[in-house]
Formats: C-alpha cells, sequence, structure tokens
C-alpha cells in the first residue's frame, strides 16, 4: 500500500512540474542566431513614412523584479530602430536620466520592465537609495521631483511607452497611475491565452490582422486609475478564459494594452509580454514599432478615452 502512494505521489509532483515548465519558459540566451531571427522577422519600413529620425531613451533599469527579457527587449528594439532607420535608440540605467533638460533631448522614452522593489514601487526612491547617501526625507523630495519631471515632460508633448512590467514604476502614485492609464493590481500564473483586439480596424492594431495574438504570457489585471477608463484600449483577454483568477472580476473583458493623451504627450502601454518568445510574432513587432511611433507623434489614431461604461 506504501508503495502505491508514493507511486501517486511521485507522479502527482512530476505531472505538476511538467505543467508548470510548460507555462514557465527558461530564459533564452541572446545569441546571433536569435538578433538574426528577430530581425528577419521584423518590419522593414514604419507603417507612417518619416524624413526626421526619432530619438528614444529607453529606461532599463529594475531595483524590483529583474525580468530576464529586459536585454531581450533592448536588442529587438535596436533592430527595430536599425532596420526601419526611423529611430535612435539610447538605453539608460541612472537617475539623471530624468532630468528634466536632459528628458529634453528625447522625442519619447520607454519604460522597458523597470520594475521597483515593493512594497513603495517607487522606482526613483529605489534608484535614490541605491546610489546616493541622501537621507529618506531627502530620497522621498527628490523622488518626487524626478517623477514630476517625467510627468511634465510628457504633459508637454513627449511620449512614453510601457513595456509589461513597468506598469509598476509609480505604482503607488495617483498621479502617476492616471497618466499612464493604471496600475498594477496581480497577475495568475502563466499560461497560454488568446489576446484579441477591441476595434480591428483600429490603425494600432491592424498588425493583428483580426486574429489577435495566442501566446504565453502573465496574464495581468489592473487598479486605480485603471477604473475610470480614461484610455482608448487596443487588446483585451477574457477573464472566464484566465486559469487562477484570485478576484471576481467586475467585467469579463479585461484590457491589456491601451493608449492616451496626457496633456499634449503620449502614452502607449503594452502588458504583452513576459517572455521574449512572443517575439517569434512578427505581428508582436509590429505592435511594438507602431506603438513606437505613436509615441513619438508620427501614427495619429484614435486616442480619445472609452471612458466608464
Amino acid at each position: 500500500m506504501k508503495t502505491i502512494i508514493n507511486f501517486f505521489i511521485t507522479a502527482f509532483i512530476a505531472l505538476n512540474c511538467i505543467n508548470l515548465s510548460a507555462q514557465n519558459f527558461e530564459p533564452l540566451k541572446i545569441t546571433k542566431e536569435w538578433k538574426a531571427k528577430i530581425e528577419r522577422l521584423a518590419p522593414a519600413t514604419t507603417t507612417v513614412k518619416t524624413a526626421k529620425k526619432r530619438k528614444i531613451m529607453v529606461f532599463s533599469k529594475a531595483t524590483g523584479f529583474d525580468h530576464w527579457t529586459i536585454p531581450h527587449n533592448i536588442e529587438m528594439l535596436k533592430i527595430l530602430a536599425k532596420k526601419t532607420n526611423a529611430f535612435e535608440i539610447h538605453v539608460g540605467y541612472d537617475i539623471e536620466q530624468f532630468d528634466s533638460k536632459n528628458l529634453k533631448k528625447y522625442d519619447a522614452v520607454i519604460f522597458n520592465n523597470c520594475n521597483p522593489s515593493g512594497p513603495d514601487r517607487d522606482l526613483f526612491a529605489d534608484l535614490l537609495r541605491a546610489n546616493t547617501s541622501f537621507s529618506n526625507q531627502e530620497i522621498k523630495e527628490k523622488a518626487a521631483a524626478y517623477e514630476a519631471n517625467l510627468m511634465k515632460y510628457v504633459y508637454k508633448g513627449g511620449g512614453l511607452m510601457v513595456m509589461h512590467g513597468a506598469i509598476t514604476v509609480q505604482n503607488n502614485s495617483a498621479a502617476f497611475s492616471k497618466m499612464i492609464g493604471g496600475s498594477f493590481d496581480y497577475h495568475p500564473k502563466q499560461q497560454e491565452m488568446h489576446v484579441k483586439e477591441v476595434d480591428a480596424n483600429h490603425p494600432l492594431v491592424k498588425a493583428f490582422k483580426g486574429k489577435g495574438l495566442t501566446h504565453t504570457d502573465e496574464p495581468y489585471f489592473f487598479k486605480n486609475a485603471y477604473a475610470s477608463l480614461n484610455f482608448r484600449p487596443l487588446l483585451y483577454i477574457e477573464v472566464d478564459k484566465i486559469e487562477d483568477v484570485r478576484h471576481e472580476a467586475k467585467s469579463n473583458i479585461n484590457y491589456v494594452s491601451w493608449i492616451k493623451r496626457h496633456g499634449k504627450g503620449r502614452v502607449f502601454y503594452s502588458s504583452p509580454s513576459h517572455n521574449a518568445h512572443s517575439m517569434d510574432h512578427p505581428e508582436l513587432l509590429q505592435f511594438f514599432l507602431d506603438g513606437m511611433q505613436y509615441v513619438v507623434g508620427d501614427l495619429k489614431c484614435d486616442d480619445s478615452p472609452i471612458g466608464k461604461n
């Protein structure tokens, strides 16, 4: 009897390990072959032809959860920029990148999974704490100033593209949440999901050709400013198709990507994707490229908020 029980316990553990490994990808190595594949899959031209090369700062320093796909996103963005000859990519890691004079050098900023630590979820305070000897009060004041710098930069016409976990940059700031369109709440386990277009005819989702995107990802759920739906949604997932949902959802539609205005500036958020494996879908690369063109102001489209139903 003991042998039979041990057999079933072992089988149960093995089955769960298989399920776990099926949902959580091993990090990909950035090799010449991998970069060549992304270059082959990447679009050769931008949706909107422009004569001016746009300058973008890709901020890529995480102080909390360190997504292994951060360097992959950097390489992918560089490939998009080089292949289309439409962008000049500068990668940043230091708090000084958010000085107001420095921000003026760029047409847009991309937050590349720059997750802060918890529970404060304040990237600017984390960066100051790690690299200075300021007091806690000084850090609080200076972090607020850097946040204000970025918000003012966007309000006056700068672009901000937020990739996946970077929505947590200032997750507890009501003003920042309103600018971005929401704050991170939680995510269930990684799983295969079908991400669908809200409006297949919208210019920013035409890459998906009405078929959406099926891939393995973390299904993100949001809070704070998200409740007001003060954005133009692009992609969504159906909650009843998601496993391991923690709370009863008010709607079966959960938006995972959107665009919005903040003053004269433009914000693009995309929860897809947690995994570099998703870049094997050329339509996702086109989506990111179109998002870049939107935040720098070249791709004009309907970005009016839908508001509460």
